[in-house]
């Protein structure tokens, strides 16, 4: 055989190898093909090709390894099963950067499954690789690396613990006022993920200066960076009263309210979040989300979507409403009320009605001016439906049942409280009864309605245990009128009446 020969058997052979890895790597981008691939063994014919002399089918190798690993958790396990993590990752510094994004995402696709595969990453250095990644000069390598590291961050504050021990966090930082819109997206929500653990990973972001980045990107035209920003200052917000300063004494606002309009709704929920994250603190920081116009531009966000999307919006709208009187005043004014009565008719799942009745009861237990509005409303019956209906979560009927509880004891509106006397529970029945007992005695014109209407016989039919309250405040509200008139509507009465005409003996 001669040299040429040779030469030809060794170029067929690193041919074969590159074909193989090319192939596979196409073939697992289709689910159906993953199991099969893994039945066939092809991860341990994959290891030994990432030390192959080639780098294009190192990468090859690596990028096909990634995408088997990203179907499942079972294919990510049987990859970390063949022990290939801790060689990947001690020969990556020496790769070049197409190895690199492959290697970064083999990394990622095992990480994002669980935390117990992302602490195996962390084991075997995968984070101090990765954030020597965040040093490289390309920013596909830099994505790449920003990715894998998301992925690890999200799990548990232990495992964002490892990122920001790393130092992920000023490098991080760095990507931000990069040029890529890719580089600039994943960094804003690798930070996200860092900062949602605890309020010390917050404060780290903050101090690394990533306020000042995000507020710059706030008015992007790009929504998928938008998204990521207002939830990484979302995340920075929502752990204490001095985060959301930081944040509100920067320009994010008034300008993120304007992204209320914008056509991603996830846009849209994310600047809802924020806001929410921010007014639940206290009442100075509510009153500055309402006086640039937060309240109004929620109740149109609100009213124009559906679902999940709704949720951070309407509890917005509680938490503003629950600091005071004048605060409730300005959700009612924005129409505030009307709307969680929509949101009430028009949604399904319970823990969205379950906020809209909570925030219903924040607005309504301030005054009877507040419980009139929510009366006028009719949803009183409503919110008694709602903890009286057997399909109702726990949590919406114990939500349904305070805020009831908590508009009763200041509703003074009788025409909406009469209605609930005929299908409430003594528990509420109670709450009914008393507001009557505390109306009836200085108002003559509704005591003559309560007759009429028959409000005053449905009392009488009342079952109350003696000495309860709610025998207390029956015994108020018969005491408000003459007592012929409470036996005249008291059951049995009738039969009374009709044996004392059976007895009556004509002169």
């Amino acid at each position: 055989m001669n040299q040429k020969q040779l030469v030809q058997v060794v170029d067929q052979y690193q041919k074969s190898r590159q074909q193989f890895v090319e192939t596979v790597a196409d073939l697992v981008c289709k689910p159906y093909n993953a199991q099969f691939l893994q039945d066939a063994d092809v991860i341990s014919l994959l290891c030994p090709l990432l030390c192959d002399v080639v780098p294009s089918i190192r990468q090859k190798a690596a990028l096909a390894l990634g995408r088997l690993a990203d179907h499942n958790k079972n294919l990510a396990m049987a990859v970390v099963k063949a022990d290939i993590l801790p060689q990947l990752v001690r020969s990556l510094a020496s790769q070049n950067r197409y190895y690199k994004k492959s290697a970064a995402f083999l990394l990622r696709a095992v990480a994002k499954h669980s935390p117990e595969l992302s602490q195996v990453v962390v084991g075997c250095g995968g984070v101090d690789a990765l954030v020597l990644c965040l040093e490289e000069l390309n920013s596909g390598v830099k994505e790449a690396a920003a990715w894998a590291l998301s992925c690890i961050a999200q799990h548990d504050a232990s495992l964002a613990q490892s990122v920001v021990d790393a130092g992920a966090v000023p490098l991080l930082v760095m990507c931000l006022p990069e040029p890529e819109l890719a580089l600039k997206r994943i960094a804003a929500s690798t930070l996200s993920d860092i900062c949602k653990h605890t309020p010390q990973f917050a404060q780290i972001v903050v101090d690394a200066g990533a306020i000042s980045h995000l507020e710059q990107m706030v008015l992007s035209q790009d929504s998928k960076l938008k998204r990521q920003v207002f939830s990484a200052l979302s995340q920075i917000s929502k752990h204490s009263v001095s985060l959301a300063e930081i944040v509100v004494v920067s320009k994010v606002f008034p300008a993120a309210i304007a992204s209320l309009r914008d056509p991603d709704e996830h846009v849209r929920k994310n600047v809802a979040t924020l806001m929410r994250e921010v007014v639940k603190h206290s009442p100075e920081l509510a009153q500055v989300i309402v006086n640039f116009g937060g309240l109004a531009a929620v109740v149109d966000h609100v009213s124009s979507c559906r679902g999940n999307l709704r949720l951070p919006g309407i509890m917005m709208l509680g938490y503003v409403a629950a600091y005071g009187e004048n605060l409730a005043k300005a959700v009612i004014l924005s129409q505030g009320v009307p709307l969680l009565a929509l949101c009430l008719a028009e949604e399904s799942e319970q823990h969205i009605k379950a906020a809209a009745v909570w925030s219903i009861g924040q607005i309504g237990h301030h005054t009877t001016e507040h419980a009139k509005v929510v009366a006028t409303a009719n949803l009183m019956p409503k919110l008694l439906d709602l903890y009286m209906d057997a399909s109702s979560s726990e949590d919406l009927q114990e939500k349904s049942k305070k805020a009831l509880k908590s508009v009763l004891q200041k509703c003074t509106y009788l025409p909406a409280l009469e209605p609930l006397l005929y299908d409430a529970p003594s528990n509420i029945l109670k709450h009914i009864v008393c507001q009557f007992s505390k109306v009836l005695p200085h108002d003559s014109k509704a005591r003559r309605l309560f007759v009429t209407s028959g409000g005053l016989k449905k009392v009488q039919e009342i079952e109350a245990e003696p000495g309860s309250a709610l025998q207390e405040y029956i015994n108020a509200v018969n005491n408000c009128f003459p007592e012929e008139i409470v036996r005249y509507y008291s059951p049995g009465y009738t039969e009374v009446l009709l044996q004392k005409l059976d007895n009556y003996k004509p002169t």
